[in-house]
């Protein structure tokens, strides 16, 4: 199936946002940018790195940049939709009553594809190392699914364990942190997974 076909199906198993999601495709087909889909969703590249995206979402769909930070947004139609978290990403939301406005988008897009050519991206700031508090390295040294399992998560996930047990000051309740998050991290899960998908 190529990408086209992809986004063909996409479009036909969309309900709520159909006629929207088919005008904003429009919109993106009058520009030189390769539809593709990344993460099930459509979205359009130039010379393989992504410039935008669109995607549905229960109470609204969404027109993403992926280095949207660098757009003027004289009309303010941008946000930020993880504030704190994202720097570079910015979403456009249309919901139900509002209208596709074909001209201003292309506008935005055409905007974002000038950027791209000219190289500005903001890249990605390199984490530190996590840090293994000694009860917990101690406690993997013993127990090889521990580490095993633990050395299978993200490094976000590695990070968000690592520091939830180094953080507390006594030995004590570092070791019932680690008791604690065993499971857990056995399960393959975060420590705060069942918070993200609310």
């Amino acid at each position: 199936m190529t990408d086209s076909q992809k986004v063909d199906a996409f479009l036909a198993n969309q309900t709520k946002w159909k006629e929207k999601l088919q005008q904003l495709r429009e919109v993106f087909q009058k520009t030189e940018l390769k539809e593709e889909v990344k993460w099930g969703k459509p979205t359009y590249t130039l010379d393989g790195k992504m410039v935008a995206a669109m995607a549905d979402f229960k109470n609204h769909m969404a027109l993403w940049f992926h280095q949207g930070v660098f757009l003027k947004d004289k009309h303010n139609k941008l946000i930020n939709a993880q504030e704190g978290i994202t720097k570079a990403l910015r979403q456009w939301r249309f919901e139900e009553e509002d209208e596709i406005d074909s001209e201003l988008i292309l506008q935005y897009i055409e905007e974002a594809i000038v950027n791209a050519k000219a190289g500005k991206e903001m890249k990605p700031v390199k984490k530190k190392e996590v840090s293994i508090p000694d009860i917990f390295r101690n406690a993997m040294a013993k127990d090889k699914i521990l580490k095993e399992s633990y050395n299978n998560l993200t490094s976000g996930k590695q990070r968000e364990y690592a520091e939830y047990i180094g953080e507390a000051k006594r030995e004590a309740t570092q070791q019932n942190r680690l008791e604690k998050c065993s499971g857990m991290i056995k399960q393959g899960v975060g420590l705060h997974d069942k918070y993200k998908n609310c």
